[in-house]
């Protein structure tokens, strides 16, 4: 039950009506109008903007389009309480308590679906996140990327949309070749006691690499370590298995797992570089050219080489991307290009893609060809997942490096878990910088989201627990007829935004708006349960050791918004803390 989509259609009914009679004309386009969440002192629930739209074709002042819209809109309506216009023309409604019974009704009765969008076109989703280099355990850097993209999928399948997660396994060229030979390196260490080349900065020096050693050589006993190029097929392919074995774990370990690995080898092998180029030709979107000295770059030392070139121009990059080399060997961009033309072969509506700081460069090239290859402008969307900071005692915090040169995923999970690295990490919006402070995400106060969400939950669970109830279980009320007071309906009308809140979490791939509300609303419930203390009327178990049914059903769909979030975000909900 989304009560703003309820009554947006019911003044869009009622508007249409009085432009039959003659008494309203309507612009072009409704598009712009909402009903929405007044602000907070406003003494109203709903809010709508439908006097200013219509202002301008029907050659009046908003506030006189509102006076003639009042009256009728609650003569349409009798669970409306009053009804106001407010400058510079919103009309404001306040509902009757017996507006706010149907609305619990409602909702405890249908929660599964409470907050999904019906409206919302179904689509087919393909999204690919992580894609990390298989040359060993992620690291923090990939962690909020890996989240970003788990958490979009659950409010995309929430939303009853069809989602596949997807990592890219980059196994293909120099930065594998490199892999594979410190994996070589390693085993020779612990075959023949040679000192691993730790001066080649083109290796790998990470301690994990032991581990993957050991493992090919306990699984691998007939294969012989003796020259590099004699083995340097079978282990790369070993090497890339027990990396992978490693990020998968890893992922593992934060509550995500992906559908399917695509290996950039088999797309590269099946000649599907060429086929995807060839695509582009016959569009006449490849030519052979020369590419100039990219800015800031000294001119003198810029090589210009003939080159095949991608007329990405046309789609508003800055300047065209080579696909082939001067020696014929293609270019990274040329297997991302494959890749791309491979994920459009399967028929997915909407592809998404999340990508690091990094690489937020990449962006226009890679929807440049997309766009070429599909014909769609919108088919490809890319969200930037911007750098964690870690801080401790508010300094930059420096964890173990036994892995390598970087703090791994692993190491974070140690320190804080799984729930507060999912939940802080997605606190914020993802184009910005996030600081990840390790002493507020341990600290049991309102200064730490986490705990505070949790303890919401924990907190209705002592409730049900102490009159003997099962929180998991449904609730069958048959009578609604309840009085709540403000206080209580001030919480209502948070839970009325929930559907709102997954509407704008869908629709712009914004995950961070499911945390932000779930702390906002446990705080209007931790108010609520502080004011106990000194009013009995707020205590959820009376002096008989029971609840009533309004409290009772008041408390389940808090609970079960919280639950429901918080099964997004791909966090726990203890009923005991």
């Amino acid at each position: 039950m989304n009560i703003f989509d309820l009554y947006l259609d019911k003044i869009i009914i009622l508007i249409k009506k009085l432009n039959k009679d003659g008494t309203l004309e309507l612009p072009e386009s409704l598009n712009g109008i909402n009903v929405d969440i007044p602000p907070s002192n406003f003494d109203c629930d709903i809010s709508t903007n439908v006097a200013m739209v219509l202002s301008k074709a029907n050659k009046k002042s908003p506030i006189d389009i509102a006076n003639i819209l009042i009256e009728l809109i609650k003569n349409e309506d009798e669970k409306i309480e009053s009804i106001s216009v407010a400058k510079p023309g919103f009309i404001n409604i306040k509902f009757k308590t017996i507006y706010w019974n149907n609305f619990i009704k409602s909702i405890n009765q249908n929660h599964k679906d409470y907050g999904v969008n019906n409206k919302e076109k179904k689509q087919k989703y393909l999204i690919e996140f992580v894609s990390a280099n298989p040359t060993g355990p992620l690291h923090v850097g990939h962690c909020r990327g890996a989240i970003l993209g788990d958490v979009i999928s659950n409010i995309l399948i929430f939303n009853k949309h069809d989602v596949s997660k997807e990592y890219y396994v980059n196994d293909y060229g120099n930065q594998i070749i490199n892999f594979t030979k410190s994996v070589f390196f390693r085993i020779r260490e612990i075959l023949f006691n040679e000192k691993f080349p730790i001066e080649n900065s083109d290796l790998y020096p990470g301690d994990y690499l032991v581990g993957i050693a050991k493992n090919i050589i306990k699984s691998n006993k007939v294969l012989k370590f003796d020259k590099f190029e004699n083995v340097s097929k079978e282990l790369t392919l070993l090497s890339v298995s027990e990396s992978l074995k490693l990020i998968k774990n890893n992922l593992s370990n934060l509550g995500i797992v992906h559908d399917r690995f695509t290996s950039e080898t088999d797309i590269v092998l099946n000649n599907e570089v060429q086929k995807a180029i060839d695509k582009l030709k016959e569009k006449k979107l490849v030519y052979s050219g020369k590419i100039k000295a990219p800015k800031g770059e000294n001119d003198e030392n810029w090589v210009e080489r003939e080159q095949l070139l991608f007329k990405s121009t046309d789609f508003g990059d800055d300047k065209d991307r080579a696909l082939q080399k001067s020696d014929k060997s293609w270019t990274y961009f040329a297997s991302d290009v494959a890749y791309h033309d491979n994920k459009l072969n399967r028929n997915y509506d909407t592809l998404i893609n999340i990508l690091g700081a990094d690489h937020a460069g990449y962006i226009k090239r890679i929807t440049s060809v997309v766009e070429a290859l599909s014909g769609d402008k919108k088919k490809l969307i890319c969200k930037v997942s911007q750098l964690v900071k870690l801080i401790k005692d508010g300094k930059p915090f420096k964890m173990s490096k036994r892995k390598g040169d970087y703090i791994t995923v692993e190491d974070l999970i140690a320190e804080v878990g799984k729930d507060a690295t999912r939940f802080i990490m997605l606190n914020r919006s993802s184009d910005v910088e996030l600081d990840f402070d390790f002493t507020k995400v341990k600290e049991k106060s309102k200064d730490n989201p986490l705990y505070y969400v949790q303890y919401c939950y924990a907190r209705i669970s002592s409730v049900f627990r102490h009159v003997n109830l099962n929180i998991e279980n449904d609730l069958n009320i048959k009578d609604y007829e309840f009085e709540y007071t403000g206080d209580e309906i001030k919480i209502l009308k948070k839970i009325a935004e929930w559907p709102k809140c997954i509407e704008a979490a869908s629709l712009r791939l914004e995950p961070h708006r499911i945390p932000v509300y779930l702390y906002e609303l446990s705080s209007e419930f931790h108010s609520y349960w502080n004011m106990g203390k000194d009013d009995q009327s707020k205590r959820f178990i009376n002096e008989q050791k029971k609840i009533s049914n309004d409290k009772l059903v008041f408390l389940k769909v808090i609970s079960n918004v919280i639950k429901s979030g918080m099964n997004i975000v791909g966090v726990d909900t203890p009923q005991k803390m």
